[in-house]
């Protein structure tokens, strides 16, 4: 039997560890494919720590798997081998609860997710269910597009169902793996695209993304600047920091919407009167379905957006893993199986 090389990790805390196991067969409602690229998201922490309920070891992590279809299970009809296709963190849903009943799959009360309930993207091969599987336009490379698998359809899709038109004012808070992501889409739906970041060494990136104001809210009260615009229609907080969240929500115009899609468990602190008065919101949003990272994708190579990545191959996970855990790399970090 062919084998294939996987990092796994075998406990919570521990270093990943190269392995070969066998490349696995595809069940009946499944697929196998064959990766050329795995994002590293700063989520599968969640897997690296322990962090996530149910977790079983050892593990293979990874959501932002770009690759090609390798074999299909008995049942699948609608893949066909040599495709090119991801798999985010949407990973599966079970089309029988209530939220798969009204066609809200990402809400699925039995949802997986890729990496965390089977193993996921840092490997050669990976099984998925077929409805996991998104489609890879040609005019995206694996390496470009897996990252848009998670970080950028968070940010696209965020962003799009919040009832913002053009010319409103949306603010970034952030300009990291998900932020500069989140700039050139808020540039491209013709917002007035705001960043906020400290200090002004980012400043040049932010305006080369697609920023028309820039904040540095070292040197200036984002609150009071973000209200001399008219207030901000949306704020999309990015960075995984409820207390910087915090700190805006005044910044907000009226039905403005305080949009989190940076993952912590802390809390988010916020009166009803800074809520009330103006009908302001604190809202977040999941990732998407598989027909959203499509749309992600589309979009993307539609307005050439731009990730900025870091790539490693395999053999060197920890290195990369480390790169995107301690916030040295910029601005996303993939994994490379050739």
């Amino acid at each position: 039997m062919s084998r294939m090389q996987v990092a796994q990790l075998s406990a919570a805390g521990a270093d990943f560890e190269l392995v070969e196991r066998n490349i696995p067969e595809p069940g009946p409602d499944q697929v196998r494919v064959k990766i050329e690229a795995c994002g590293i998201c700063h989520s599968d922490a969640f897997v690296k720590d322990g962090g996530f309920p149910g977790l079983e070891y050892p593990r293979v992590p990874g959501h932002e798997v770009a690759g090609t279809v390798d074999a299909l299970g008995d049942d699948v009809d609608h893949w066909q081998p040599g495709q090119r296709v991801g798999v985010g963190w949407h990973g599966g849903h079970c089309f029988s609860c209530e939220s798969c009943r009204r066609g809200d799959f990402v809400t699925c009360a039995n949802e997986q997710i890729c990496g965390i309930s089977y193993d996921g993207g840092y490997a050669e091969y990976m099984i998925a269910p077929a409805e996991a599987l998104v489609a890879i336009p040609d005019t995206l490379s694996s390496v470009d597009a897996a990252p848009l698998l998670c970080a950028g359809v968070t940010t696209y899709n965020g962003m799009r169902n919040t009832g913002a038109v053009a010319g409103d004012v949306v603010a970034i808070q952030g300009i990291g793996g998900l932020g500069h992501l989140a700039i050139q889409y808020a540039h491209a739906m013709g917002f007035h695209t705001v960043a906020m970041s400290r200090g002004t060494d980012k400043k040049a990136l932010a305006e080369e993304l697609g920023a028309d104001t820039y904040i540095d809210t070292e040197a200036q009260d984002a609150v009071e600047a973000l209200q001399a615009l008219g207030g901000a229609r949306v704020i999309v907080a990015t960075a995984p920091n409820p207390k910087l969240m915090s700190s805006v929500v005044d910044g907000l115009g009226v039905n403005g919407r305080l949009l989190v899609l940076g993952a912590s468990p802390e809390p988010i602190e916020v009166s009803p009167f800074q809520l009330l008065m103006a009908r302001r919101s604190v809202a977040g949003h999941p990732s998407g379905t598989p027909r959203d990272s499509e749309d992600t994708l589309d979009f993307s190579a539609l307005r050439d957006i731009q990730t900025r990545i870091e790539t490693y191959p395999l053999s060197e996970v920890n290195d990369a893993y480390a790169r995107m855990i301690n916030n040295d790399a910029r601005f996303r970090v993939v994994l490379t199986m050739t």
